[in-house]
């Protein structure tokens, strides 16, 4: 049973709202991951990670969440907390938005919304994990006050590990 509160699943900010995944949100999170590059991923398997989400989310109290911008109500990416690479204690902040909405401050809007509501939780420290190339992810990161902490390397190429402590 984790020690800390569960994050509000329910985040706003000014222009963006953040909400528990729904099965409704597959084509949209299937359309996000096909920008990757790797091709076009099966609807079926993109239900079963908005399912496995919400499982996980209800067993220990954290989540990536869908973004959708308020006056147009569209879907444009995802933003929240995940164990990933890192511990429930300290979770990773994670998020990937459409490329169509880069440079338009939503992924630090909706990242700053994450790091209040972890605050929220007790938690005293995130960090997050990003390829050397994400150069948008590090201005991201950066605005929100994480510093670099160290790298590692494993086949996919070298992955820069940043910390934040909260207050």
């Amino acid at each position: 049973m984790p020690s800390h509160e569960p994050m509000s699943f329910r985040l706003e900010t000014e222009r963006l709202t953040m909400r528990p995944w729904a099965e409704s949100d597959a084509a949209a999170l299937q359309a996000l991951h096909t920008e990757r590059g790797e091709g076009t991923p099966p609807l079926e398997r993109t239900r079963e990670i908005i399912a496995r989400g919400q499982a996980t989310a209800a067993a220990n109290g954290i989540a990536l969440l869908p973004i959708r911008r308020r006056e147009q109500g569209d879907f444009i990416g995802y933003c929240g907390l995940l164990v990933g690479r890192a511990t429930l204690e300290e979770p990773e902040i994670a998020y990937e938005l459409f490329k169509r909405v880069h440079g338009n401050g939503y992924a630090t809007e909706a990242a700053r919304a994450v790091l209040d509501a972890a605050a929220a939780t007790g938690r005293t420290r995130l960090w997050s994990t990003v390829r050397s190339w994400n150069t948008a992810s590090f201005r991201v990161l950066d605005k929100i006050g994480f510093e670099r902490h160290r790298t590692t390397t494993d086949d996919r190429g070298d992955l820069v590990w940043l910390t934040r402590t909260l207050p």
